[in-house]
């Protein structure tokens, strides 16, 4: 039961992780590619790096044991990590991450707003995407979110709870708007963003559900 949970919960970091570092580094790779003004620049992705990884990514290493843990058949000791399913996986999240990013950028500058307050946004949308998806994963790979994985884990509520307020603090709070050069956003903006990282928490969940259907789950790929 404790190897299959750490198993289990280990497969969940690593399907949050590759995706979301994978999407903020297309979208770094797309406007060099693109010849356009960066999105984002390095040191705010180091910035989402740092306070994502740590407080939403190591939550999902104290995920509770799923109710069919004991149910399944063993896995094959020769299974690969990463399966094609979940290769798939993390190319489709990663390119959800790259729209949202590029959708918010380009929407903040087609309305005016300065290049610096658009790169806020977009940091912003970054980690509520981020924040969004780690339900979808905290979920499990072949079932819909649930009020069980929506409420199961106490501490990635914390983890979202400490993400919040350091996104609050970089936007507000003079001493880390010099450092990484953001600005305040106004009240439209967060609706936006919210916005965005909900439709990515829809369309990773669509994902899960269509892959049932069609008995191709990431869950049935993935090694167990």
């Amino acid at each position: 039961r404790e190897g299959r949970t750490v198993h289990d919960n280990l497969m969940k970091v690593i399907a949050w992780t590759l995706p979301t570092s994978g999407g903020e580094a297309l979208i770094i790779l797309a406007a060099i590619g693109l010849g356009l003004a960066l999105p984002i620049t390095p040191l705010q992705i180091l910035w989402v790096n740092m306070v994502t990884a740590v407080a939403l990514g190591l939550t999902l290493a104290f995920e509770p044991t799923e109710p069919d843990a004991m149910r399944r058949p063993p896995r094959p000791a020769d299974q690969a990590i990463l399966s094609g399913m979940l290769l798939w996986r993390i190319a489709y999240v990663s390119a959800l991450f790259v729209a949202g990013g590029f959708g918010v950028w380009f929407w903040a500058l087609s309305h005016g707003l300065e290049i610096e307050v658009a790169r806020t946004m977009v940091v912003n949308t970054l980690v509520a995407m981020e924040i969004f998806y780690l339900f979808s994963v905290q979920g499990g790979h072949d079932r819909p979110l649930g009020l069980r994985g929506a409420f199961s884990s106490a501490p990635v509520w914390i983890g979202v709870a400490v993400v919040l307020a350091a996104q609050a603090a970089l936007s507000f709070t003079p001493l880390l708007r010099a450092a990484f050069d953001t600005r305040p956003l106004p009240l439209d903006a967060f609706a936006l963003i919210v916005g965005v990282g909900a439709a990515l928490l829809v369309l990773a969940e669509a994902e899960k559900w269509a892959a049932r259907r069609l008995r191709l789950s990431p869950a049935r790929a993935a090694p167990r």
